[in-house]
């Protein structure tokens, strides 16, 4: 457990979250899915595979706890908190990829932002 301690047993997928925030800009929601990544300078973000060929940013509120930041890669996380429809600027996305350790011309070729749904977890549970 990291952040709060939830109970996963009522989480939804990630194709239910789709459906649920289809016309809402926020929802409060418990959420089960495979991690990608996560930042591996201090564990203050990871990547949810959503199951579409899509990726979701979790970040933690008010950076007040972190995850581990290598082996847990495949594993399945719980995570409760707000979920919201964002434009994520150039500047995140390229400090995003700093963090992940891109290379240079990864990083030059970010030149458009982003609109998708992220996450501010208060509680993750990683099995």
């Amino acid at each position: 457990y990291y952040g709060d301690t939830i109970d996963p047993s009522g989480a939804i997928s990630p194709t239910e979250l789709y459906a649920q925030m289809e016309g809402k800009d926020t929802m409060e929601v418990m959420m089960s899915a495979t991690i990608n990544e996560t930042c591996p300078k201090k564990g203050c973000w990871m990547t949810l595979d959503m199951g579409n060929g899509e990726e979701m940013r979790v970040r933690f509120k008010d950076y007040g706890f972190f995850v581990p930041t290598d082996g847990v890669g495949g594993k399945k996380a719980t995570i409760q908190g707000i979920a919201f429809t964002d434009t994520v600027s150039v500047d995140y996305l390229k400090h995003y990829a700093e963090d992940a350790n891109a290379s240079e011309e990864e990083i030059a070729a970010i030149t458009d932002p982003e609109i998708r749904i992220n996450f501010e977890a208060t509680g993750v549970v990683i099995e």
